[in-house]
C-alpha cells in the first residue's frame, strides 16, 4: 500500500478518487457525514452585535433553506441626516441563512458613502420561490434614498442585490416603506412606500417581477413618517377585499385607506387620526 505523508491530504483524495477505490471512497465520505454532529448556534448570530430595534424574524420557517432572520450592524455617523430621531445609521446588513441548527450569516457592508438608513430590514417572498428577499432603505451621501432588494447569491451561501429603484437624486432625501402585496390581485407582489414623507409626501408603487422593479402607480397627499420618529406609521392589511394600504394625510388629521384599482392608487379617509386608530386599521377592527 503507498505511504502518505502525514497531512497530504490533498494528495490522498486524489489517490482514493482513483479506480477502483472510487466507490468505496464516496461510501466512506457519506457514512463520515452522518456521523459528525451538526454546526450548531450556541446562541442567536446577532446576539450582541444587532443595533436595537433593527431585528426582524420570519414568522414560520420556510419550506426551503433560505433567509430566516436580519439586523443591521456596524453603527455609524457618517452620514447626519438624524431623520429618525439620531445620527446613527447602519454600516452593514446581515442575514441569517438558514434556519437553526445552521449559523451561516451573509453580509453586506455598504462603502463610507452609503448607510442603511432604515429602522429594520424586512424580509419577504416577493418572486414566490418560497425564499425570502431581504427589502432595505440604502441612503447615499450626495443622491439620497432608495429602496434595494437582496437575495440569495446563486450559490445560496451569501447576498446580491437583485433590484433598486433609483436614488432620490438629493443628500438628505428619504423614503419610508410601507409594505409589500399583490395589491392588484395579478400574481405579482408590488412594495409601497411614501416618497420623501416630509416634502413630496408621495405614496409609490413598484411592480416586482422577473428581478426588475417597476413603478405603477404613484399618488400625492399621503405620509407615514413625521422628522425625528423612530418608527414609521401604518402599513398593509387584508380584511378580507384585498390590500390595502394604511397611512396618514399630510396634515396628520386623517387615517387613510389606499388600494390599486386598475393601475390607479384610490384612497379615502377612514378614521380620525390617532395611532390607536392606525393600529385598529391595521388589525381590521376599524
Amino acid at each position: 500500500m503507498a505511504h502518505w505523508p502525514q497531512g497530504d491530504v490533498p494528495r490522498l483524495v486524489s489517490y482514493l478518487w482513483q479506480r477502483p477505490t472510487r466507490g468505496a471512497f464516496i461510501a466512506f465520505c457519506a457514512w463520515l457525514a452522518g456521523t459528525l454532529p451538526a454546526i450548531a448556534c450556541e446562541q442567536p448570530p446577532w446576539r450582541g452585535v444587532a443595533m436595537d430595534g433593527s431585528l426582524t424574524v420570519l414568522d414560520a420557517p420556510q419550506p426551503s433553506s433560505g433567509p430566516v432572520a436580519a439586523w443591521y450592524e456596524d453603527p455609524t455617523t457618517r452620514y447626519a441626516h438624524g431623520v429618525l430621531g439620531d445620527a446613527i445609521e447602519a454600516g452593514t446588513l446581515a442575514v441569517q441563512l438558514s434556519d437553526f441548527p445552521n449559523c451561516q450569516v451573509g453580509r453586506i457592508t455598504l462603502p463610507d458613502i452609503e448607510v442603511f438608513e432604515d429602522i429594520a430590514p424586512r424580509l419577504a417572498d416577493l418572486d414566490g420561490d418560497g425564499t425570502a428577499e431581504i427589502v432595505v432603505v440604502q441612503s447615499h451621501a450626495r443622491l439620497g434614498a432608495r429602496l434595494v432588494i437582496y437575495g440569495l447569491s446563486t450559490n445560496r451561501t451569501g447576498l446580491e442585490q437583485r433590484a433598486a429603484t433609483p436614488n432620490i437624486g438629493r443628500s438628505n432625501r428619504w423614503l419610508a416603506p410601507v409594505g409589500a402585496a399583490d395589491f392588484d390581485g395579478d400574481g405579482a407582489i408590488e412594495i409601497a412606500y411614501i416618497d420623501r414623507p416630509h416634502l413630496a409626501r408621495t405614496l409609490r408603487i413598484w411592480r416586482y417581477e422577473s428581478g426588475t422593479l417597476t413603478e405603477i402607480a404613484a399618488l400625492e397627499g399621503l405620509t407615514n413618517h413625521r422628522i425625528g420618529e423612530p418608527f414609521i406609521t401604518g402599513g398593509v392589511r387584508d380584511c378580507g377585499n384585498g390590500p390595502e394600504i394604511i397611512t396618514a394625510n399630510t396634515a396628520w388629521q386623517r387615517v387613510m385607506e389606499t388600494r390599486l384599482d386598475v393601475g390607479r392608487a384610490v384612497t379615502q379617509s377612514i378614521a380620525p387620526f390617532s395611532q390607536a386608530n392606525v393600529a385598529a386599521a391595521l388589525s381590521c377592527t376599524l
